[in-house]
């Protein structure tokens, strides 16, 4: 079955506020495009996954998108994650997927072989796996088959949400967690998260690990 990852990607100048005075906005940019440069190298190549699908007004993140091959929708009214997400769905449609994978571009530590175990599970049609966020109420990943199992409904309680919209369309629910997904980046408590949970992965997210390492040394 033909896989399609989608990327939605908020312009960076508008990324990361919630991280507040903790990190200037200069760094929060640069901060937002590593992660995105971090997820988007595991997601490159990743067996079982048949194409990339970035949405996006970035200008950075197109750039790097086209760098490996991805495929770029313009996201020019930037309506938040679930409209860019249902952008990003249509495009794989129409490229041919069976299923879509919606992936943040605030989870760098990404694991590449926990998410190809993910790919690999064998999913009922329709079905709905659901990864958790950290504190488990929030959704970091759909795994959707077909792409049109549900209709995206990202942001506060959208665990809950995504499930009770799965149960409604009739869809299988699976809930996985992926430790390495569930370390997003909105507030400075998951920036510790992340920076605890990098500590203890010196391989892995090698942009985001290097702007993390310049804002402790300015401090």
């Amino acid at each position: 079955m033909r896989t399609a990852a989608v990327l939605p990607v908020k312009s960076f100048a508008n990324a990361k506020q919630r991280l507040g005075e903790a990190v200037g906005a200069n760094d929060r940019q640069q901060l937002a495009a590593a992660m995105v440069g971090d997820v988007l190298a595991v997601l490159s190549g990743l067996p079982g996954l048949d194409d990339v699908i970035v949405v996006t007004a970035e200008p950075t993140a197109r750039s790097e998108a086209a760098r490996i091959g991805a495929t770029v929708v313009d996201d020019p009214s930037e309506q938040g994650q679930s409209a860019a997400a249902n952008r990003g769905i249509d495009t794989a449609l129409a490229r041919g997927a069976g299923r879509t994978l919606l992936v943040p571009g605030d989870c760098p530590a990404l694991d590449r072989e926990e998410l190809a175990q993910l790919l690999h599970r064998a999913t009922e049609e329709p079905s709905v796996v659901i990864v958790p966020d950290r504190h488990g109420s929030g959704t970091n990943a759909l795994l959707l088959t077909p792409p049109t199992a549900v209709e995206p409904s990202f942001g506060a309680g959208s665990l809950a949400r995504h499930a009770a919209l799965a149960h409604a369309a009739g869809a299988t629910v699976k809930v996985c967690d992926l430790p390495s997904l569930g370390l997003d980046v909105d507030t400075p408590d998951d920036l510790a998260a992340l920076r605890a949970a990098l500590a203890d992965r010196p391989a892995s997210a090698q942009r985001t690990r290097a702007v993390l390492d310049r804002l402790v040394a300015a401090c």
